[in-house]
Parts: C-alpha cells; sequence; structure tokens
C-alpha cells in the first residue's frame, strides 16, 4: 500500500511539474486544464483562423482565475472603409442573449415578481398561441430550457403563425419563441414596455456588475460604435434593409438582441462565477439540468440558459450566438474561474468558438497534456491492479475462515 501511495504521489509531482513548463521568454495563460499557452502562439492561431474562415473581425477576452488576462481586437468593423475593431467596437451576441437573460429572469424570481412553475398563462393571456390549449401549461422553467412546444421563430413555419408542436414540458426543442413569451410576461406584470424592461434589466445586472455597454436595446453609443456585418463570403450585409434587424431594433428581444463588447460581457462572466448578485439556490436553479440535447454524441443538457457539457470534474457552461453576420461563443467554468468570450462580425465566430474550446483545453502543441494523461493512466492501472489484487487477497481470507 505505502509503495502505492509512492508512485501516485510521483504520478501527481511529475504532472504538475510538467504543467508548470513554459516558454519564460513568452507572456503566457492558462488553457482549461492549467497548461501554459504562449499568448504569441494564440495571436498566430486566431489570425490563421481569421485567414482560413475569412473573418471580418473580431473581439475575444480570456479569463484567468476570475481576472481578465487576455483581450485582442482582430480585423475591420467595416471593411469598406477600413475602420479596425477596437476596444469600443459593440458586436450582436444574438443567442448569447439567453443565459444573460436567464440570469435576468432569477433575479426577478428571488424577489417573488415571478414563480417558475407557474404557468406563464396565469400571469397572461397571451392571444398569439389562444387557438391551443396546452399553452396553458407552459411556465417560465419550460421556455427557458427550451421546453415549451414554441418553434424557435413562428417565421420559421409556412404560415409564420405561432404553433405547438408538442405537449410542452415533455421534449427539447431549441425556441427564441419560448423566450418571447416569457419577455411579454414580465412586461405585462411589471407594467411596463421594451424599454421600461431594458431599464429593469440595467439596474438589475447592468448597474451592479458595472456593465457600461451590454444592452438588449441599441442606445446611442452601441449604434455609433457598432461593427458592420458580414455574410458567409465576407461580403457587406445590408442590414437596415434585413428583416430581423428591422424587428428587433427598439424592442427587448430576450433570446436573441443583446449586444456587447469581450471586456464587458466578462464582467458578467467574472460575476457568474464569484456567484454576484444572485443567491445560492438561484444559481443552483440556473445552473440545473432540464434537457437533454442532441450534441455529436457528446452528453450535453440545457439549464435556464446555459448549455453544459457533462464532462467529468468540470462546471463548464457555454452558449454560442447566431445573427445574420454575427456570431459569437462563451465558455466559463465556475469552479476554475477559466473561460472566454468571442464576438465577430462573420458568420465563422461559432465555428471558431467550438475551435477554440478544443485548443484551449490543454495548451497549443498538446504534447505535455499527453505525456500527463499517460502518466497519470499508467498510474490509474497500477492502482486498479492493486485495489483488485487487495481484494482477491481478502476474499481467500475469509473464505479460509
Amino acid at each position: 500500500m505505502h509503495t502505492l501511495i509512492k508512485y501516485l504521489i510521483a504520478a501527481i509531482v511529475f504532472t504538475m511539474l510538467l504543467s508548470s513548463c513554459s516558454d519564460s521568454n513568452s507572456e503566457t495563460m492558462d488553457s482549461y486544464l492549467g497548461f501554459d499557452i504562449p499568448k504569441t502562439t494564440f495571436d498566430k492561431f486566431l489570425d490563421d483562423k481569421m485567414k482560413e474562415y475569412d473573418i471580418p473581425g473580431l473581439s475575444i477576452a480570456v479569463i484567468n482565475d476570475g481576472k481578465v488576462v487576455y483581450h485582442q481586437t482582430k480585423g475591420f468593423a467595416n471593411v469598406a472603409e477600413q475602420t479596425p475593431v477596437t476596444t469600443k467596437t459593440i458586436f450582436e451576441g444574438a443567442s448569447m442573449s439567453k443565459p444573460v437573460f436567464g440570469f435576468f429572469v432569477m433575479t426577478l424570481v428571488e424577489d417573488g415578481i415571478l414563480d417558475l412553475d407557474k404557468p406563464l398563462f396565469e400571469y397572461m393571456e397571451y392571444p398569439d398561441i389562444a387557438h391551443d390549449d396546452r399553452y396553458k401549461k407552459i411556465t417560465a422553467r419550460m421556455a427557458l430550457s427550451h421546453r415549451s412546444g414554441f418553434p424557435n421563430w413562428r417565421e420559421d413555419n409556412e404560415d409564420e403563425k405561432l404553433n405547438i408542436q408538442f405537449d410542452p414540458g415533455t421534449d427539447y426543442f431549441y425556441s427564441g419563441e419560448g423566450y418571447q413569451f416569457v419577455t411579454q410576461v414580465l412586461k405585462h406584470i411589471l407594467k411596463t414596455d421594451d424599454a421600461g424592461l431594458e431599464a429593469e434589466f440595467q439596474k438589475r445586472v447592468g448597474e451592479p456588475i458595472g456593465l457600461k455597454h451590454t444592452v438588449y436595446i441599441q442606445n446611442d453609443y452601441t449604434r455609433k460604435h457598432k461593427a458592420e456585418p458580414y455574410d458567409k463570403d465576407a461580403k457587406w450585409i445590408d442590414w437596415e434593409n434585413e428583416y430581423w434587424a428591422q424587428k428587433e431594433d427598439g424592442n427587448f428581444y430576450a433570446p436573441s438582441s443583446i449586444h456587447s463588447e469581450p471586456l464587458d460581457f466578462s464582467k458578467w462572466m467574472i460575476a457568474v462565477m464569484n456567484q454576484e448578485i444572485l443567491s445560492p439556490v438561484s444559481y443552483a436553479e440556473l445552473f440545473k439540468s432540464h434537457s437533454k440535447v442532441p450534441y455529436d454524441g457528446v452528453d450535453v443538457s440545457y439549464t435556464l440558459g446555459f448549455l453544459t457539457i457533462h464532462f467529468p470534474l468540470t462546471n463548464i457552461y457555454l452558449h454560442s450566438g447566431n445573427n445574420e453576420g454575427f456570431t459569437s461563443w462563451f465558455t466559463l467554468d465556475t469552479e476554475k474561474d477559466w473561460g472566454f468570450v468571442v464576438f465577430t462580425n462573420s458568420e465563422y465566430g461559432e465555428q471558431l468558438g467550438q475551435e477554440l474550446f478544443f485548443y484551449m483545453l490543454a495548451d497549443p502543441g498538446r504534447t505535455k497534456l499527453y505525456i500527463a494523461l499517460g502518466v497519470s493512466f499508467i498510474f490509474l492501472i497500477l492502482a486498479i491492479v492493486f485495489i483488485i489484487r487487495a481484494a482477491i487477497r481478502s476474499f481467500r481470507k475469509a473464505k479460509k475462515r
């Protein structure tokens, strides 16, 4: 037994030594597993990916130990005018609106203004779906975890009318309409309009956290500094005549209209890591898994606004965003206080975010990771063999008695 313990301690020490090895001539940041990523190497990775996907511009922030340790802006906010992306450049966060909205909703739940499990119909009738009584079963919990039965958008239907695809609460289907139902109910409860709901969001979330330029309804600052959108071929999108831009402009769209930039958005991420604003009970509700999400064989669930990946010994929460010409991604771990957020004015920000996620699990070369995992695996096998042999010996002794 003592020999095994010595081996295990040696393995742990060796792994720690490997993780601490770094290029002393380079500024580094931590990968998710704690390995050093030289910032110059990371810069090159981003440059290569921007070139590969023809991404006009991006802005990114990386968080280590609850602090922003890397922030970079690259490319152009406006290609035609050669206007560079700067720290002031604002992007659409698209569906990254959802986890922030879920957070906002929980502040109202804490104050007893909204009950997650009370049918929303009891607060407000919804004429848009009055033809189907099943909507009277929908709760805020169902809507925020995509179990309302609504389509993503009514515009996805041929008749462009809102419908219910399955009994609410019985299945998962990603739905912006569910979030908008909650939005309508909140405006009704608070006796306000879209602008009033924006003011309530700023009062409950934006101001306490110190968000300066994160909004659901654009203001003069965001309009002045907003990047131009570009399609999958890096061609400019005429956003003033784009359907969704017109529909959301001036309105509080909980599932899709958030505008921000990485330094501001990372303040909210860090507040979540530190469990600020909300109580531990509310955080437990916010992060509770409700829906199993189909995701290429990976065990993924949806909470009240977040996607979570069920990797052992992790507390990873994330979301991507995809509006016309604006795509984005963020990942955070609530225990490691680690994460990153990237905004782009292209159609490839989600793809970039996913590749960044896997790239940043270890170090760029991953060599140290493979060595460390190999050593750990060997000692794990030795431990299992030792336990099995000890169990056999104990069994034999018991049998002799």
